[in-house]
């Protein structure tokens, strides 16, 4: 029975198996036209790795079925996808030309039967049987627009050379922000006439959109006629830019920016191209040059294959798969194509669900199990394969490029559909690619007379040129002229002013309209990078980083609080201190009277006393916790194991309380406070007594106008409503009014302007923290050739340590720099601070109170103890307070005799001892 049972088994499982088995060979054919070599050469080879591999398709081999037809002929084309399709197809792979796909397409849409496609399509819809691996055309033109964004670009001339290109560059016509200039290329090979005419207008920035095989032609005539220089920038579209041999145009200093999507020297696609030499020595075919190199749509086509292959056998896996021979002019169609085609646009992309009911009825088997599963990452000779809900490869990876003399093509970023464009090149390559020839160029540098960016020296000798100036921003322009190799010339604007814009006219002056007018080359100056300059000029990388802060009269030391010895300690720990004491005298008093080794005996000669003593009493259990407290210790001790251990942790804690109130006494005795009105800007805003106010004009006047922040909001109406005015002329006059007006005005000013101040006024300081984050940088033309050097000037002084030390030579050295600094330093070195009678007064409080107290508590036992007397001796109480304080007053003897009581009727006389004013007696019946 088991046997026939396992039989049964078998024979079902291998019924199964050959139920859901693909045939042993699967007919895939192929469409190309007599210029597609290469396509057609990665279309086999790709059948030929797909067959090798068997983790896909282990049971079946593909077999590619080739037809050839000359270029555009749509009727050939007709006929040979109906051969195809009578041999019985599984897919169409091709025809690149567009006239002739479009046939392909409708008859295999019509049999319902994949078409798959690697070509350049504009269409913004896909056919439901269609599947084009080629990059989606607005991602495209999407990509171009970020990297053109990513390289500053403002304006440039688009240069094609057929109408598709202005689709391919619809995103780039359509931005607003840029100049664009739009020119064709005539059909005949000779473009210099309009090459000169794009020469003669000055444009520098070139977007050059043609057909590959035109790339060279056009850069070695725009090399004749001049068009290729230091100036000039080429911005080229398309994705065979690697082929096309660039060596002759890589010395000529032009950079040449352009994108790829396959990397010729990724390991698979060098692998590739081997496979494809070693196939075809073996067919006895010498492989030709322009065959060997991996073109875009090549890479596509193989990468189209290999998808087609994985799709097909997750297919097969689901459910029974066949193929069948299809006619074109029947009405028969595949009932497993809509479902291959859905398998192949769901890999890395959400599921996809169709609205057509009746081909969502014969794919519902696939789409509800490839829905169950994980989705899956394919990757090809092109990166990641990946479709969005729509069928379009829209989600892809281009590698920027630029030219390089020592490598002719190098790889400098990447751009993706989420994260734009990224460079990805270091900070030294950067400034490799940046760095213009700038040697023997006399820059003209417009600069501001403000310390200590620039000053005039002070000399007794007539100065000219150069040697009038010195100061930080001289210094920096000297170091970036070192390492640039030009020669500058500096020269003092005629206004004095950075640059701002009038907000009628829109005219900008100072500074910015020098550069405007091209009457400087550079503008260098405390400038900080605002929104609206950034719009009107270029700047270089930040020289200097800062924020606006406040400049206030230094507080004043604060004087120290008569307790301050209790500031270790919070009143709160001070209560429950206070408590604990109490809460633990109690408990120590109750425990003692219910533990019996606490009643001991009074009287050790007495064997069996009649009465037994405690010796904590609510008075000694006070008593003996504060003792302990204070670590004196006390003449009694604990003998239960129950207050034993409540001593114990009463140590414990005791011992933890003290070490830290030690801790903590000298910082609180020792650290001196200041007592100073404001602490921020927000205290500024809340309260009225203390004027405040800025430079008027300048980016700190501009910040609190434009400001959205509410306490900001009301700073400003503050300032613009006070009379007189707050504000000032210049960063000078508000700290002079600030020195002047004794804690009355507050100034608002950049960071490192204050930092200045301070080290050489020593009455004023900076308040708070940083109000904004803002720069300083040197000025540029817009869109100056200058900018990537000076930039990369400006870092390597920033790595090498010589910004700081040109800070550290004109902040803390030169012209009076460093002297607060140093008077601080003097205070600090005479030893430790020294504490006075207002530090520790809280103690000698404390003390006399307590003598206070117990001198209270003496007179108040030594009257109560008179008074006891005179009764007993049934005297005065003035005499017995006479005696006794007679007594006292003798200040001989440390010995007093015994007082007796006055005889009585019912009791024998008691003898009192008088000792300090206590009395002990005992009396005896008669």
């Amino acid at each position: 029975m088991n046997i026939t049972i396992i039989n049964f088994l078998f024979v079902f499982c291998w019924c199964s198996f050959q139920i859901f088995a693909l045939p042993d060979t699967i007919l895939i054919g192929g469409i190309f036209e007599e210029r597609d070599e290469v396509q057609e050469l990665a279309f086999r080879y790709a059948v030929e790795r797909v067959n090798k591999d068997r983790s896909t398709l282990p049971d079946s081999k593909l077999s590619a079925q080739i037809e050839r037809l000359p270029a555009d002929d749509s009727f050939k084309a007709s006929k040979q996808v109906c051969k195809l399709l009578r041999s019985g197809v599984a897919a169409i792979f091709g025809p690149q030309s567009e006239n002739t796909a479009n046939h392909v397409q409708s008859i295999c849409d019509a049999m319902e039967v994949p078409h798959i496609e690697t070509r350049w399509d504009y269409k913004l819809t896909r056919d439901a049987y269609s599947l084009n691996l080629y990059p989606y055309p607005p991602s495209l033109s999407s990509a171009y627009r970020d990297i053109l964004m990513k390289l500053k670009w403002k304006n440039f001339v688009i240069l094609y050379d057929s109408n598709e290109g202005l689709v391919r560059l619809q995103n780039l016509l359509k931005e607003k922000t840029w100049t664009v200039t739009v020119r064709q290329l005539p059909d005949n090979s000779d473009y210099r006439p309009l090459l000169k005419e794009i020469r003669r207008s000055q444009a520098t920035h070139i977007v050059l959109d043609v057909a590959p095989e035109k790339i060279y032609d056009v850069l070695d005539q725009a090399l004749q006629v001049h068009l290729m220089s230091d100036y000039h920038n080429y911005f080229i579209t398309s994705l065979d830019f690697n082929q096309v041999d660039l060596e002759k145009f890589s010395h000529s200093r032009t950079n040449i920016t352009g994108v790829q999507l396959v990397d010729p020297q990724k390991p698979a696609v060098e692998q590739v191209v081997e496979e494809w030499m070693y196939g075809e020595q073996r067919y006895g075919r010498l492989l030709p040059a322009h065959l060997k190199r991996v073109t875009t749509e090549a890479a596509l086509m193989y990468d189209a294959v290999t998808l087609f292959a994985k799709a097909l056998d997750d297919l097969d896996n689901s459910h029974q798969v066949d193929i069948d021979k299809l006619y074109c002019e029947g009405d028969k169609t595949w009932q497993h194509g809509n479902s291959l085609i859905n398998f192949m646009k769901w890999y890395g992309s959400r599921p996809y669900t169709s609205n057509d009911g009746r081909r969502r009825s014969r794919a519902y088997t696939a789409v509800t199990n490839f829905t169950q599963m994980e989705q899956i990452q394919v990757f090809g000779l092109t990166g990641l394969i990946k479709f969005d809900t729509a069928g379009f490869r829209s989600e892809f990876q281009l590698d920027i490029l630029e030219t390089d003399p020592r490598e002719i093509l190098k790889k400098v970023g990447t751009w993706t559909n989420q994260g734009g464009a990224n460079y990805t090149r270091t900070w030294a390559e950067l400034v490799d690619a940046l760095e213009l020839n700038l040697q023997n160029r006399t820059l003209i540098v417009s600069t501001a007379m403000t310390p200590p960016y620039t000053m005039l020296k002070e000399s007794s000798e007539h100065l000219k040129g150069n040697d009038r100036y010195e100061g930080f921003c001289f210094d920096l322009i000297h170091e970036i002229a070192l390492i640039r190799g030009f020669n500058y010339t500096f020269r003092e604007v005629a206004d004095g002013n950075y640059g701002s814009k009038d907000r009628n006219t829109g005219e900008w002056d100072g500074i910015v309209r020098e550069l405007l007018d091209h009457k400087a080359d550079l503008g260098i100056v405390d400038f900080t990078i605002t929104y609206e300059r950034e719009e009107a000029v270029d700047f270089s990388m930040p020289f200097m980083n800062l924020g606006i802060s406040i400049i206030y009269k230094k507080p004043q030391k604060k004087s120290p609080s008569l307790f301050s010895f209790m500031s270790p300690f919070s009143v709160d720990v001070w209560i429950y201190m206070a408590t604990a004491y109490l809460g633990v005298s109690v408990l120590l008093f109750i425990l003692a009277r219910m533990s019996p080794e606490e009643w001991t005996n009074p009287y050790p000669c007495i064997e069996e006393p009649e009465e037994l003593e405690n010796c904590f009493t609510v008075t000694n259990s006070l008593w003996f916790i504060i003792a302990t407290y204070l670590c004196q210790g006390a003449d009694i001790a604990p003998r239960a194991v129950s207050t034993r251990i409540v001593a114990g942790i009463w140590w414990f804690f005791t011992l933890i309380m003290i070490s830290s109130y030690t801790a903590n006494l000298a910082a609180f005795l020792t650290v001196e406070r200041m007592d100073s009105p404001i602490e921020s800007a927000e205290d500024l805003a809340k309260q009225t007594k203390i004027k405040y106010g800025c430079k008027m004009g300048g980016s700190t006047y501009s910040f609190f106008r434009d400001s959205s922040i509410p306490t900001y909001q009301r700073m400003w109406s503050v300032m613009s409503s006070a009379r007189p005015t707050v504000f000032t002329e210049s960063n000078d006059a508000g700290v002079e009014k600030v020195a002047k007006a004794d804690g009355q005005y507050a100034f608002l000013m950049e960071s490192s302007s204050i930092e200045y101040v301070v080290e050489r006024k020593c009455e004023l300081t900076q308040v708070g923290g940083l109000l904004d984050s803002k720069s300083y940088g040197i000025a540029l033309p817009p869109g100056s050739p200058f900018t990537g050097a000076i930039s990369s000037a400006v870092l390597m002084l920033k790595e090498n340590g010589m910004l700081h030390k040109l800070k550290n030579k004109w902040w803390k050295q030169r012209k009076g720099g460093g002297h607060c600094q140093r008077e601080a330093s003097s205070t600090k070195s005479s030893g430790a601070a020294e504490l006075g009678l207002a530090n520790v007064g809280g103690v000698f409080v404390v003390l006399i109170g307590g003598m206070g107290i117990a001198a209270f508590m003496a007179i108040c036992e030594f009257m109560w103890t008179a008074r006891g007397l005179a009764t007993d001796q049934s005297a005065s109480f003035c005499e017995e307070l006479s005696s006794e304080v007679k007594f006292i007053l003798k200040c001989s003897g440390n010995t007093k005799p015994v007082r007796k009581r006055a005889p009585s009727t019912t009791e024998e006389p008691l003898f009192t001892y008088g000792s300090y004013g206590a009395n002990y007696g005992y009396s005896e019946r008669k």
